[in-house]
């Protein structure tokens, strides 16, 4: 029921005219597979102009074969320490997709395992369009932490749990209050 709620509140519409006040994010994305743990997905993450925006892009095909089912975008913050982000709300990404379901992945210094994290799906759509996901609205994913927004180290965006082509594009990363 959260993941529903979290996801259609994903598709509201953003007024961009009275926003909270937003801190800009400059990412240093990295790509990542299942690959990593004997998957067979593909794909490949590339900066490029998409739809007239400066965006990293991921494309690729997610395979469940030899428990694989995953391809990602992610990137460290605070130079793999603790970031602070205890100040705001909540991500704000603005995306540009084929229409599929994504996945945000947030870890903390709390997890320790590479399958744990805190999560929320959201629809990328074919136009550009900004998704907000609030910090209450993460599940916990394997682990029996609550999730700490002062403890935040790693923001990922995951084509995961499914065969599907996977073609997103992130433009912007910002915390919002």
């Amino acid at each position: 029921m959260i993941r529903a709620l979290a996801f259609a509140l994903a598709l509201l519409p953003m007024n961009t005219q009275a926003e909270e006040p937003l801190m800009e994010l400059s990412p240093d994305w990295e790509y990542v597979a299942d690959t990593v743990m004997g998957g067979v997905s593909r794909g490949q993450a590339v900066r490029a102009t998409v739809h007239g925006r400066a965006a990293i892009r991921l494309t690729g095909t997610v395979s469940l074969e030899n428990n694989g089912g995953f391809v990602q975008v992610a990137f460290d913050l605070a130079g793999g320490e603790t970031f602070d982000a205890s100040d705001w709300r909540g991500i704000a990404l603005d995306v540009l997709g084929n229409g599929e379901v994504y996945d945000l992945r947030l870890r903390t210094d709390q997890v320790t395992r590479p399958w744990q994290s805190f999560r929320a799906d959201f629809l990328a759509p074919d136009s550009w369009t900004t998704i907000k996901i609030q910090f209450a609205d993460l599940e916990a994913h394997k682990t029996e932490a609550k999730f700490n927004p002062a403890r935040l180290r790693r923001i990922g965006v995951l084509a995961i749990g499914r065969e599907m082509q996977a073609d997103i594009a992130v433009s912007q990363v910002r915390l919002y209050r």
